[in-house]
């Protein structure tokens, strides 16, 4: 008996010892062996800090950086990446930080970018970190591989040209509601100020709403608000380190999330078995996302015979949560950065109007026209340049893998690319990197990087944006629109402080004086 005791509790002392090794392997000795090797191959980094990482010094940079607003210069990788801006300062263009345990290896050479950007399989979206951040967006932007391919496929269809044309009407509809709601407002006066961030905001998930559910665009925007709510606990929860297994816990953060997916999940699984049931009925199917993705969907599974060529309604209703998030953001945070912009430089907002009333006068921009509007076209560029709405793409390697000539990655390891330190790179851009000057992109883009990997506002190689065409036509009939009604200035009470809230925005909102024409 007492033998029997002594074993067990050998055995489970050697278990307790076990389990203490594998916890300070993944705390310290794995992370400490990582650095070495990163260091033994000319890499410089900081150095690793137990357990945390650099996440404590990336929060009070953070912290301190938001406290206050900055001057009015577009240098503003300071303020919105600190942290980075510091690191990549300190030791190099390409350099090694530190989130949580994980390394996160630093990539500015437009080579290197090229090679990660286009090697999607090798260098895939991080699946590790905090799972939490999953409940916003999967779908297409979270699958690999065969997977990937297929939703590509399948989704690919409701964003081709011919099928954006016919959402121009639901652009111009809720464009018109916010412009008539500014009208209001100045028609008490001959100006007035105005913050246009949060009407903007309402516009672009308004034609989200429109555009993806069509006849279901009220439950569509009651969706929209609870993704936004999502998007800041979730932001909160990306920048701090993540115990495995916490996501369980009961707190006040980890409820609110599950309670907001599973209404989300609930709402758009309503909207689709409508649909679904109007489809089985005979009853045409609609020209928006929705329609076009399950229509596709019917077909990719017909012609296969097989439901495994397809999506299932779980992934179609990931695909429609990504719809809000991507379309959303994307468009609202391009449109107010162009509007404070113009409100600067009054010279480039002349010309951008000179070329609306040339091309449409007082009439509703039709798709030709849209086509045709080189001055906003290069605007546009030059905005998403200075201030683009996802500031660094990060990727994974599963395997030990070799990036460019000398620098072999552990697996376990993150790539990131810091697109908005990138895009004002001195060396790329030019002494004037921090300048606006439309005119760098006169002949179009692929000239003014000449042919480098260095400009990044939808990504690149592959997995380029889906709907890159669909968020630069709605920015250019919303700036359209505005011009054609409205003169602006930046307000006295404007405060200049771009922060990454998930997509760079005005944390202090855009306080502009609107004038009626």
């Amino acid at each position: 008996m007492e033998t029997t005791t002594v074993y067990g509790v050998l055995g489970l002392a050697t278990i307790l010892v076990l389990c203490i090794w594998r916890i300070l392997n993944w705390l310290w000795f794995k992370p400490k062996k990582i650095e070495r090797y990163l260091r033994d191959q000319g890499l410089k980094g900081s150095p690793y800090k137990f357990m945390y990482g650099d996440l404590k010094e990336f929060s009070r940079m953070m912290v301190e950086a938001k406290s206050k607003p900055m001057s009015l210069t577009h240098d503003i990788a300071p303020r919105v990446m600190p942290f980075y801006v510091k690191s990549l300062t300190t030791y190099g263009k390409n350099c090694f930080t530190w989130l949580g345990t994980i390394p996160v290896v630093h990539i500015s050479e437009p080579t290197m970018i090229r090679e990660v950007l286009v090697n999607y399989t090798k260098f895939q979206k991080p699946r590790a970190g905090n799972p939490l951040v999953k409940l916003l967006v999967k779908g297409l932007l979270d699958t690999e591989g065969d997977q990937w391919v297929k939703h590509r496929k399948i989704i690919n269809p409701a964003f081709h040209v011919e099928k954006l044309k016919h959402m121009i009407p639901a652009f111009y509809v809720s464009c018109s509601e916010m412009i008539e709601k500014w009208g209001e407002k100045v028609m008490k006066e001959s100006s007035c100020e105005v913050d246009v961030w949060p009407y903007l905001q309402t516009f672009s998930a308004d034609v989200i709403s429109r555009t993806a559910f069509g006849s279901s665009f009220e439950e569509g925007r009651k969706i929209f608000e609870l993704q936004r709510e999502q998007s800041h606990l979730i932001m909160k929860a990306a920048n701090s380190f993540y115990i495995p297994g916490s996501r369980y816990l009961p707190t006040k953060n980890n409820k609110r999330m599950k309670e907001i997916d599973r209404e989300v999940k609930s709402s758009i699984e309503n909207i689709i078995d409508k649909r679904v049931a109007a489809m089985k009925a005979g009853e045409a199917s609609s020209d928006d996302l929705l329609g076009i993705l399950l229509d596709s969907n019917h077909k990719e599974i017909k012609e296969h015979g097989s439901s495994n060529f397809g999506l299932s309604i779980v992934e179609v209703i990931e695909e429609c949560k990504l719809f809000y998030f991507a379309g959303q953001e994307t468009t609202a945070n391009t449109l107010v950065w162009t509007i404070i912009l113009l409100s600067q430089y009054t010279d480039w907002q002349t010309r951008a109007r000179d070329e609306v009333l040339h091309i449409f006068g007082d009439k509703e921009p039709d798709i030709d026209g849209l086509n045709h509007l080189k001055v906003i076209n290069m605007i546009l560029n030059e905005v998403l340049r200075l201030y683009p709405p996802v500031v660094s793409l990060r990727r994974m390697i599963h395997k030990k893998t070799k990036l460019g000539e000398d620098l072999t990655l552990p697996p376990g390891a993150f790539i990131q690319i810091n697109a908005l330190i990138v895009h004002h790179d001195k060396d790329t851009w030019g002494e004037d990197a921090n300048e606006f000057k439309p005119e760098r992109f006169s002949e179009g883009i692929s000239k003014a990087i000449k042919g480098q990997a260095s400009y990044l506002p939808f990504s690149g190689g592959p997995r380029v944006c889906i709907g890159q065409n669909f968020a630069m036509l709605e920015a250019k009939l919303a700036l359209a629109m505005i011009l054609q009604r409205f003169s602006f200035e930046l307000s006295p009470s404007y405060s200049h402080a771009p922060a990454a809230i998930l997509t760079l925005q005005p944390q202090f909102g855009a306080h502009l004086i609107l004038k009626k024409l």
